[in-house]
């Protein structure tokens, strides 16, 4: 692809000539500006992301300004300003907007004296000004950084503020601040908001004919609060006739509309929206409708292509805004996560540079069926256009509203015809944090050219480096330092493969192949010793209807239980003797088994367990990931080694097997805990007797006869279906050497009392039990992030997860805006058939499920106040066994007594002073899986990690959204320690040798609350 992008820019020697000669003749006149390049440019440079005051005004920037309450706000001030080194900034920016950043602050040298802290000078200030007065400050300096990134807060504003400038001959593009629409009023409000915007643009705009008109940017996922490409058909159906009205709205005043760019897995459906309206005839003869388009994305060449048909189809001419791209570190994360093949985005600045110019002379050549909107700072850029273009008609350049000054006053003294339009958000500072965000991860990159041209110390020449430079034979096109999908683990193992849901080929594929696939296991019967044993026959019906008879169990009885410990005491003495390097190399081929049987087991999963397709996939990647974790440690803990020792003595270190394990899994996880405590105690050289849940053993027999094709031995692996009887007449047997456990904490004790009252040798027991989750919201969150975590970790799964969010505590200053935005978001879910790739939620494991759930609700109902409750399927689906979510508002966290397991979410208010009371009550509760903090404010969670007890902590702490995992017994698939966040690391306590680790895990983006790694455990 380099070679052909290459091609696609490649000048003559003289033409490279010029274009030298203009990028210098730019940067010259960049830097001999008076008062510096300009105000967000200087910013920038001074307070990058990469300092510790950039982060925090960053943080205060999003948050502050909506924080109600004035002790949160103190409290967020005093959190910031406290870890940064303001007085190494004074004096060294020398534009109005640092100084006064700096200075509005109220920590300029003159506060600071020798040996003084920044919790000292902190102090210092409140104790002389009080503080009201710090927090006033505070303010007024976020307002002074806002005043400079967003042109006004109402479109009044900004249309006033942008007068001067459009008499000069500037034009302007409007960007209605605000992210995605989590619910159906946040979208209705947004499209009123563009509705408006358009009204009071066009009555401003003059009669200047277009390209030569203002415009306004339009972001899809404004307009729909489920704008992802599995809901594909209703996002045509809603979202196409509201991207229309407001086209016709923009063609009535002649003004440019143009689609924004947003995330690659929704570009194919950004596609098909455009081109379902452009096709409107009632959009015929109008030239202002247009896309943007992201050079760092791998298929932009292909889009200009497409762009270009569709106008020659249609007899359009459409504009084509050309930019960087601005979510690159997310995508970047995201294929990693879900074991893509590659990246959507080129992950070397160089090549994305390089894009950008083959994109540019693609839109140039062209014209006129595509206007060129060529979005940049970088003069080098500008020059190249400038000489492939032929001049300046047919195109205009791009700049943000903030940057790019000094550049575009000298190119309209030297070329005063070439056009320029300004990229104007407008909105108020609440709404400031992702376009903030995304214009310094676009612009401030150390690499930039925006970050170097001010730096008179750096010569010229460096400036006109072309990207061909850096990506010649010796150099690579991808980044060596960011390893492909499945090499994030190396060298130890492969990632687990997955798929990108937005791409329409590999999902067809997906579902042709799940709706394809029969039933691959008929039944499920007990398998002891390589033989089948009798038991006693049930159909297995499907919840998704409760009719379908997916398979027949046999049900072992006691006696059959007993055969099988004693198949697996004979034959532990083999296989325990089996080199480690073999074992892994059997647990590494039951991963490749899995992966070939993919669509079997998702179609499987769906039919037995209703599990959706996405944690359907989730669930097998997480099975794989655990037969590689657990085989590359086989090779690395079951290495015999020699210890020191006197002179004339030998001591050697081995682990060896104990025995025969009980591995004893739940129905919520199926295959993936049913794997992974199977794998980890074959790994150790035990033999195993696995009894899978009852309400899924079509799953696990499945799972056990791919396991024995792969190379486990017969006499190493039974299986043995059953009722709780079953599993405790395995637990009870003498010959067994442990037990691996995850389910109920009730059932849990009593395995732990069976074990515990028998004679002989002590029996180990893993066990991994639910319990309370909660969550700690403060005001200093963005209710947007919250929402899609809560409704993530309380619902998805039909909130069958041990780690489930079952209680959220939400600041009251915020909490009726969360909690309305919890349930808008909850009732754009859908419950469906778990094979259709649109359905969020399937139903509940069985009817005793079911009515349990609906008893507690009821018992809700009278007692405190269901704020939402969902609906369930009708028509063929009906006879399921189905629960919709719900959402509880709680008096006091102390009224939820026990685990509710299913999609209810329980919400209780705190008042700020009282957030130690609120971490005492969650202690109180006895349990302690999992816990989630939202807060900007980096004391509360040091706080809460520090004064709970609870296994998985997980922290969306800054406006890059990082999570912070600790992990007891436990790995991070992110960080490449363990098969997933928070799972159950059970290798090293399979082994006689007994090892504890405690990792912790770190990740950028928007992380999930349950795991790191959002689409798995």
């Amino acid at each position: 692809m380099i070679a052909r992008l290459l091609a696609d820019t490649r000048l003559s020697p003289e033409a490279e000539d010029r274009v030298d000669d203009t990028a210098r003749l730019l940067i010259d006149g960049i830097r001999a500006r008076i008062g510096g390049i300009g105000g967000v440019e200087d910013f920038l440079r001074e307070y990058g992301l990469s300092t510790r005051e950039g982060l925090a005004l960053m943080v205060l920037a999003e948050a502050l300004l909506r924080v109600p309450d004035a002790a949160t706000a103190d409290r967020l001030i005093e959190d910031k300003l406290g870890v940064a080194d303001w007085s190494e900034h004074e004096g060294h920016g020398d534009t109005w907007l640092v100084s006064a950043s700096t200075w509005a602050l109220g920590l300029s040298t003159r506060f600071v004296h020798p040996g003084e802290t920044p919790e000292g000078i902190i102090a210092g200030l409140v104790k002389r000004l009080g503080l009201p007065a710090v927090r006033t400050a505070t303010r007024r300096a976020m307002r002074v950084l806002g005043h400079q990134f967003v042109l006004g807060e109402t479109i009044r504003d900004a249309l006033s503020r942008a007068r001067s400038a459009s008499s000069r001959g500037l034009r302007y593009s409007y960007d209605m601040l605000g992210e995605g629409a989590r619910t159906q009023a946040d979208a209705d409000g947004y499209f009123a908001s563009y509705a408006n915007a358009i009204d009071a643009i066009g009555k401003t705009a003059g009669n200047r004919p277009l390209p030569d008109r203002p415009g306004i940017s339009v972001k899809l996922s404004a307009l729909h609060p489920r704008y992802e490409a599995v809901k594909r058909e209703r996002v045509m159906r809603e979202l196409v006739p509201s991207l229309i009205e407001l086209a016709r709205k923009a063609k009535g005043f002649d003004l440019n509309l143009t689609v924004d760019a947003e995330e690659a897995d929704r570009l194919e459906l950004s596609l098909d929206v455009f081109a379902a309206a452009l096709a409107d005839p009632s959009l015929a003869g109008w030239d202002g409708f247009g896309l943007a388009v992201q050079a760092y994305q791998k298929r932009a060449p292909r889009v200009i292509d497409w762009l270009r048909e569709a106008a020659e189809h249609h007899d359009r001419r459409l504009m084509v805004r050309l930019v960087k791209g601005a979510y690159w570190d997310t995508e970047v994360k995201r294929a990693q996560e879900r074991g893509l093949d590659g990246f959507p985005v080129f992950t070397r600045k160089p090549a994305t540079d390089l894009c950008y110019m083959a994109c540019a002379s693609r839109l140039l050549a062209a014209r006129p069926r595509l206007y060129p909107q060529i979005a940049t700072h970088n003069a080098l850029t500008v020059a190249g256009v400038l000489e492939m273009a032929g001049g300046a008609d047919g195109y205009e350049f791009q700049r943000l509203h903030g940057m790019g000054e000094a550049l575009y006053e000298t190119l309209a003294r030297h070329v005063p015809q070439a056009a320029c339009r300004i990229y104007a958000p407008v909105g108020g500072h609440r709404d400031l944090l992702a376009y903030l965000v995304r214009r310094l991860l676009e612009n401030g990159a150390n690499s930039s050219f925006v970050s170097v041209v001010g730096d008179k110390s750096v010569p010229v020449e460096r400036l006109l480096v072309r990207p061909a430079a850096y990506l010649g034979p010796d150099e690579p096109a991808r980044h060596p330092a960011i390893p492909l999908p499945v090499d994030l683990y190396r060298p130890r193992r492969a990632n687990s493969r997955g798929l990108e849901f937005g791409h329409r080929a590999a999902l067809a594929a997906l579902v042709k192949g799940v709706d394809a696939t029969a039933v691959p296991v008929a039944d499920a019967r007990p398998v002891a010793g390589g033989k089948a044993l009798q038991g006693t026959a049930r159909p297995v019906v499907s919840p998704v209807d409760g009719k379908t008879v997916v398979g027949t169990v046999h049900e072992a009885a006691p006696d059959t239980a007993d055969a099988a410990v004693e198949a697996a005491a004979k034959g532990f003495a083999a296989w325990s003797r089996v080199v480690p390097e073999e074992r892994a190399r059997i647990l590494e081929r039951i991963a490749d088994a899995y992966e070939d049987k993919q669509d079997d087991l998702m179609a499987l999963l769906a039919a037995e367990g209703g599990r959706t397709l996405v944690d359907g996939l989730a669930e097998v990647r997480e099975a794989i990931d655990f037969c590689r974790y657990y085989g590359a440690e086989t090779r690395r803990v079951f290495v015999e080694k020699v210890m020191p020792g006197p002179t004339g003595e030998e001591n050697r270190y081995r682990h060896r097997g104990r025995g025969v394990f009980v591995c004893i899994s739940p129905w919520n996880f199926p295959l993936a805990i049913f794997t992974g405590q199977i794998v980890a105690a074959l790994a150790a050289g035990n033999a195993v007797v696995a009894k899978p849940a009852e309400q899924t053993p079509l799953v696990g027999a499945f799972a056990v006869r791919l396991m024995h094709e792969a190379g486990i031995p017969g006499e190493a692996l039974q299986i043995v279906p059953g009722d709780g009887a079953v599993g405790a007449r395995l637990v009870g047997h003498r010959r067994v050497a442990g037990v691996a456990f995850t389910g109920s904490t009730e059932t849990g004790g009593k395995i732990n009392r069976a074990l515990a009252a028998k004679d002989g040798p002590i029996v180990p027991l893993i066990a991994e039990t639910g319990g309370i989750n909660s969550m700690i919201v403060d005001a200093t969150a963005l209710p947007e992030q919250v929402a899609d975590d809560v409704v993530m970790s309380a619902f998805r799964s039909a909130g069958q997860r041990c780690s489930a969010l079952r209680l959220l505590l939400v600041q009251e200053d915020v909490a009726d805006k969360v909690i309305d935005m919890i349930c808008g978001a909850a009732r754009e879910l859908t419950l469906g058939d778990p094979a259709d790739p649109a359905t969020d939620i399937g139903p509940v494991i069985d009817a005793e499920a079911r009515d349990r759930l609906a008893a507690h609700v009821a018992r809700m109902e009278t007692e405190q106040t269901v704020r939402f409750s969902g609906a369930t399927p009708d028509g063929p689906l009906a006879g399921g066994t189905w629960f919709a979510p719900h959402v509880v508002e709680l008096e006091s966290a102390a009224d939820l007594t026990e685990e509710i397991f299913g999609p209810v979410l329980h919400v209780v208010r705190w008042k700020a002073r009282d957030l130690d009371a609120v971490i005492d009550r969650i202690g109180a509760t006895g349990y302690g899986l999992t816990l989630g903090v939202h807060s900007r404010i980096d004391a509360v969670h040091r706080k809460v990690a520090d004064r709970l007890p609870v296994g998985n902590v997980y922290v969306n702490r800054n406006i890059i959204g990082a999570v912070v995992g600790t992990q007891p017994f436990g790995g991070s698939g992110l960080s490449g320690t363990g098969p997933k966040a928070g799972g159950p690391d059970y290798l090293a306590r399979f082994a006689q040798e007994q090892v504890v680790s405690i990792n912790t895990a770190a990740a950028g983006g928007n992380a999930s609350l349950i795991a790191i790694s959002d689409d798995r455990g």
